[in-house]
């Protein structure tokens, strides 16, 4: 089980808690378009794994530069969450395994599928991805990347995420780190000799 962080680890650990499942985390960023940051131009995720969305680019006028220093700025930010939330431990080895992605949903897509990809490079043996809710425009254009997508809901119109929430307060490091910390507690117990 991988979360994206960090919306995806309060989502990701109930599941993983409910299936008995060790969970990690798969840390993607948003490349946010320059004065609009809410709309994905791309993401990188972890590994150096790139989507850009350069019609999106081209359409709204934004030079290259512009956009390197998007780049910069949230490459930095995910390496600085990977140390923060790994504390240490090894990212997982998912060769030959089943993987499940899970994020609290998707209106783009756009992270997802950095993070499919990125995922891919790692040979496991399927990918799923599994959200609550999610645009059936994104839901739909993840099938053709992954082995399988679950998306709850796919409420028409999709507005947003954050609507289908009744509370969509912003998951703090903290929280992350602790939710990781007891996924990975349970999972020690689990495995310990009596």
């Amino acid at each position: 089980m991988l979360a994206l962080p960090r919306g995806g680890v309060p989502v990701a650990y109930e599941v993983a808690t409910a299936l008995h499942a060790p969970l990690d985390v798969f840390t993607v960023r948003k490349l946010g378009l320059p004065g609009h940051e809410e709309l994905a131009a791309g993401a990188v995720a972890s590994g150096g794994t790139y989507v850009i969305n350069e019609e999106l680019l081209r359409a709204a006028g934004v030079s290259r530069e512009a956009f390197a220093n998007v780049v910069r700025a949230e490459l930095a930010e995910l390496n600085r969450r990977e140390t923060a939330y790994r504390d240490h431990r090894p990212r997982p080895d998912v060769q030959g395994k089943i993987v499940i992605l899970i994020d609290d949903g998707l209106a783009t897509g756009a992270s997802m599928y950095a993070a499919a990809l990125a995922l891919r490079r790692l040979n496991p043996a399927r990918v799923v991805v599994a959200v609550p809710v999610g645009s059936r425009e994104a839901c739909e254009s993840l099938r053709r990347e992954v082995d399988e997508v679950v998306c709850a809901a796919t409420p028409e119109p999709f507005s947003a995420v954050g609507a289908h929430y009744v509370n969509f307060d912003q998951t703090s490091d903290d929280e992350v780190r602790a939710l990781l910390q007891d996924a990975y507690e349970q999972e020690k117990r689990k495995w310990r000799v009596a």
